[in-house]
């Protein structure tokens, strides 16, 4: 059995932001985004734990995706506790795209 390369250039839990996927900027071809209610939200800090591309800014009273490089997965909401967090169509936040 062959040795299996490990490429460091990749996303995951671990990165520090830093590795070239990371930095792909997302905002012009993500379809869906997270949205977070704050009157709802715990910062329990799952979100932040389980977002593979690390792309949750702790704001020191809540999480808040960085929508630059956010891939809308989802993988945010579905891990949220006290579902806080909804997954939304790109389509209603048009104007903010623009910008």
């Amino acid at each position: 059995m062959g040795r299996i390369k490990i490429h460091t250039k990749c996303e995951g839990a671990w990165s520090n932001a830093k590795d070239l996927l990371l930095c792909l900027n997302t905002k012009t071809w993500r379809t869906e985004r997270p949205v977070i209610n704050e009157e709802k939200f715990s910062y329990c800090g799952l979100c932040a734990l389980y977002c593979p591309p690390q792309c949750m800014i702790d704001m020191k009273n809540l999480f808040l995706p960085n929508l630059e490089f956010c891939k809308g997965c989802g993988i945010c909401a579905k891990e949220c506790p006290q579902q806080a967090i909804s997954i939304l169509p790109e389509g209603g936040f048009q104007d903010e795209k623009e910008e």
